[in-house]
């Protein structure tokens, strides 16, 4: 179960709901998420106002209730949250409704295709940097476009001048590596 003291009994309750659903429990970026065949198909936790289920497919769920909602608009594209606020809106039911829908969506294989990002400017804080250290941009052109983009979009970020040269200064030794931003929290 996660850990959170606001919502200890509640996450119990929606993790033994779970927990009778015909799927894998693993432990992935250090919560719990149930799979099908290998594939995310729900995971719980608590916040600040409430605690949910999200469903990795949610997009795709029927939902008979009107209960998910997207989790940031705009930015998730698949992904949708049932929230809640108090033990008492905990339907084992309709959870394990959802929960069986959601297992038949990954049996079908239903995703949504990811979209082909448009093309990048590069930042002009890694082009000085490129322009001082030949090594740095041989490494930087040999990363795939989106490890590109990533570390451009990741330098560009931040307001103060100061703060982006030091992400350039920061990412350099990955870059040498051929690492990409993120490719530290993968497995």
């Amino acid at each position: 179960m996660q850990e959170n003291t606001i919502w200890s009994e509640e996450l119990r309750q929606i993790a033994e709901i779970i927990g009778k659903a015909p799927l894998v429990k693993e432990i992935k970026w250090g919560a719990e998420v149930f799979t099908w065949n290998g594939k995310n198909v729900v995971s719980y936790g608590g916040f600040k106002n409430h605690f949910a289920i999200w469903f990795y497919n949610g997009v795709f769920l029927s939902d008979k209730y009107k209960v998910l909602v997207a989790a940031s608009d705009g930015k998730t594209k698949s992904l949708r949250q049932w929230r809640f606020s108090s033990a008492s809106e905990i339907d084992e039911v309709k959870i394990t409704e959802y929960l069986l829908e959601a297992i038949e969506i990954e049996k079908q294989g239903l995703k949504i295709a990811p979209e082909k990002s448009a093309e990048f400017t590069l930042s002009p804080f890694l082009a000085e940097a490129f322009s001082n250290e030949p090594d740095f941009k041989s490494a930087f052109e040999k990363l795939t476009p989106g490890r590109q983009k990533e570390y451009s979009k990741y330098v560009d970020e931040p307001k103060q001048e100061a703060t982006r040269k030091a992400r350039v200064e920061k990412i350099l030794p990955q870059i040498l590596e051929g690492k990409g931003l993120y490719d530290k929290y993968k497995n």
